[in-house]
């Protein structure tokens, strides 16, 4: 039995549409979607679970530049042999997303897996600055 006291978080169900800004254009047709994303955090890490059904390994890019963490999956449209779409529900497309890292992430450890459409990204946080010696030079 549920807890009474307890809240369930719920979204939207719509996908979002990626905005592109003015004067710019996609360089592959199609839509592009912002997927969703849970962040987590655990005592050595944060952790990012975003949906991007339909994406693998393959079609799977991920950059990290200035601390933006850029995220970009294609999807290619799979139709079964000899059958025409007759109604769809689920929109097809691409997947982007940028997220904006603070200093206290290790960006040298990132690590990130994908397994049935789920992209798993840990970004583990940086230890406290170690004391160390600095040897001076006679000049």
């Amino acid at each position: 039995m549920a807890n009474e006291n307890s809240t369930l978080q719920t979204q939207d169900a719509e996908k979002q549409e990626v905005q592109v800004t003015e004067g710019t254009e996609r360089t592959r047709p199609g839509r592009a979607y912002v997927p969703r994303a849970d962040i987590y955090e655990t005592e050595e890490a944060l952790v990012v679970l975003a949906d991007m059904p339909g994406v693998d390994q393959n079609s799977l890019d991920i950059t990290l530049e200035k601390n933006v963490l850029s995220i970009r999956g294609r999807v290619e449209i799979q139709n079964p042999d000899n059958y025409n779409l007759a109604y769809a529900e689920y929109e097809v497309g691409d997947y982007e997303r940028n997220f904006t890292l603070s200093d206290g992430i290790d960006t040298d450890n990132i690590s990130a897996s994908i397994k049935n459409g789920v992209l798993q990204i840990n970004l583990p946080k940086s230890g406290p600055a170690k004391a160390r010696k600095i040897n001076v030079l006679a000049a």
